[in-house]
């Protein structure tokens, strides 16, 4: 089945009639009264909607090709802490989430230059090659923000310890698995964050291919 044609919806055919901050702390929230156009022509009634305004991420999966390993941190997650009180998780669930390397991009920063320093950061290890992988919403229903996702070449030799920003009251665990032992956990549900299943999932079609380019490196 075709798809109807229709001409390209943009950020032109929205109207914000009013755009107010009701709140600013560690986040922000941005409060919106809008209308869109309508796909069948004409506008759409006013909307009033509350907007997550988090910025904008970098994540970086880590691979040893070398090695055939994946490097995973482990750290806890206010906003997964809020999640599992819901009646959707098994009361063994836990706040603290295995996860890829994540950072926020600061204003003047480069995508590229933040997964390098967010590595370092969060693992002690330095990325020798960057593939980008996606760039995507993460929840475009209620919060701007987007990540910029990657896959990062690293030595996993010495990957292990406890690492983070203490003054941002980080305390991040670091550790190394095959990658065969990572796909099993991903489907074992052992990651419940989107960007280290989108990433998994990549590698898990591409390793072949990612493996042969950096190995010819």
């Amino acid at each position: 089945m075709t798809m109807p044609q229709h001409p390209p919806l943009t950020p032109d055919d929205v109207e914000v009639i009013e755009k107010d901050t009701p709140f600013r702390g560690y986040f922000r929230l941005d409060h919106y009264r809008l209308k869109h156009k309508l796909f069948e022509g004409g506008w759409s009634g006013e909307m009033s909607r509350e907007i997550f305004e988090r910025g904008h991420a970098v994540a970086v999966l880590p691979y040893d090709p070398d090695r055939d390993e994946v490097v995973l941190i482990e750290q806890f997650r206010p906003g997964a802490y809020a999640a599992l009180a819901s009646e959707w998780f098994d009361d063994g669930a836990s706040p603290w989430l295995l996860e890829c390397v994540a950072g926020i991009i600061e204003k003047g920063e480069n995508p590229d230059e933040v997964a390098k320093r967010e590595m370092v950061e969060e693992t002690g290890l330095e990325i020798s090659h960057l593939t980008r992988l996606y760039h995507y919403l993460v929840s475009p229903g209620g919060s701007s923000e987007s990540v910029f996702l990657y896959c990062g070449r690293v030595d996993a030799a010495n990957a292990g310890g406890v690492y983070g920003m203490t003054d941002e009251h980080e305390n991040i665990r670091v550790f190394s698995v095959s990658a065969d032992e990572a796909f099993a956990m991903m489907e074992q549900g052992r990651f419940i964050n989107a960007m280290t299943i989108v990433a998994l999932q990549w590698l898990k079609a591409n390793r072949d291919t990612i493996r042969t380019e950096w190995l010819d490196k």
